[in-house]
C-alpha cells in the first residue's frame, strides 16, 4: 500500500509554479525513481505521513542533504511551532514547509480563484493555509527561540532561503469538469465533486470509498466495488455526519473517476 501511496504522491503536481502565489517559492524536485523501501507508521495522520514520504524523496536526491526534520521550537515550556525541514540543496541552506491538501472549488466563497478553493468539509480553505504559512510558519525561522537550534546546525537565519513544497489535489463542480485555472496549476485538478441531488447521475456505476491515507492513491480497479444501492445507503451516514468522503467511481464504460461526495 505504501508503494501506491508514494506513486500517487509523486504524481501530484505542486499547486503553483515558482513563486506566483503569495511570493512563496515552490521547491523544485525531479524524482529519479518511484520505488520506496521504508516503513512508515500507518497510524500517522495524513499530513505527517506525507512528511515521511517527502523525507524519503529528499534523501534520494544527489544534490540534497537533509540536516533536520520536525524541529520543535520551544521557549521555556511553551512550544511555539515546528520547522518541517532544514536541508542543503546545491550548497544552499533551505527551510522547507511541506503541505499536501485537498481543495474543492466553490465560486460562492470569496472573490478570487484562490479564495474559491475550500476544504471538503468547508472547515478550512487555501486562503487560510497561505495566511498561516506567511504569518506563522515561515516567520518562526526568525524567532529568537529558534536561534539556538540553528546555531547547533551551524546555520544563521539570514543565510537560509525559505521554500514550500505545496502539493494539492483539486476538485471542481460536476458541471464544470473542464475548468482551466489562471493562477493555480490546472494539472492539480484530478476530479470533481457531487452532492446528494447529483448522486442519481451515477446509478449505473460502481463505487469505492478509500481510507483517508489512500486518498493519495491514483484510482485503480483492484478494490471491492459496491453497487449504487449499497453506496447510497452508506452515503446517508456521511450526509448525517456532515463529512465529505473521497470516492472512486467506476463508470459503465470502465473509466475511473476521483470524486468527492459532499454533504453541503
Amino acid at each position: 500500500m505504501i508503494q501506491k501511496r508514494y506513486e500517487g504522491f509523486l504524481k501530484t503536481p505542486c499547486l503553483w509554479k515558482g513563486d506566483t502565489v503569495s511570493n512563496l517559492s515552490q521547491l523544485e524536485l525531479v524524482s529519479k525513481s518511484d520505488k520506496i523501501d521504508v516503513t512508515i507508521d500507518d497510524s500517522l495522520r495524513l499530513g505527517k505521513y506525507v512528511e515521511r514520504l517527502v523525507s524519503f524523496e529528499l534523501k534520494q536526491q544527489e544534490d540534497v542533504s537533509v540536516l533536520a526534520e520536525n524541529i520543535q521550537i520551544q521557549e521555556g515550556k511553551i512550544t511555539l511551532g515546528e520547522l518541517d525541514c532544514l536541508l542543503i540543496k546545491d550548497n544552499k541552506p533551505i527551510h522547507l514547509e511541506i503541505i499536501y491538501k485537498f481543495y474543492l472549488y466553490d465560486a460562492s466563497v470569496g472573490n478570487t480563484e484562490i479564495e474559491h478553493f475550500i476544504g471538503p468539509n468547508r472547515k478550512d480553505s487555501l486562503t487560510e493555509k497561505l495566511i498561516k504559512l506567511s504569518d506563522k510558519q515561515l516567520p518562526l525561522l526568525h524567532a529568537d527561540a529558534t536561534e539556538k537550534y540553528l546555531t547547533a546546525l551551524g546555520l544563521k537565519p539570514k543565510d537560509i532561503t525559505q521554500e514550500v513544497y505545496f502539493k494539492a489535489q483539486l476538485f471542481v463542480p460536476f458541471a464544470k469538469q473542464h475548468m482551466q485555472l489562471k493562477t493555480l496549476n490546472t494539472d492539480c485538478i484530478v476530479g470533481f465533486y457531487i452532492n446528494k441531488s447529483e448522486l442519481n447521475n451515477f446509478s449505473d456505476c460502481k463505487f469505492y470509498i478509500p481510507q483517508k491515507k489512500d486518498w493519495l492513491i491514483i484510482p485503480h480497479t483492484n478494490v471491492n466495488w459496491m453497487n449504487f444501492e449499497v453506496f447510497k445507503n452508506t452515503a446517508k451516514d456521511y450526509f448525517e455526519q456532515q463529512f465529505s468522503p473521497l470516492c472512486w467511481i467506476k463508470l459503465k464504460n470502465g473509466k475511473l473517476k476521483n470524486v468527492f461526495l459532499v454533504w453541503w
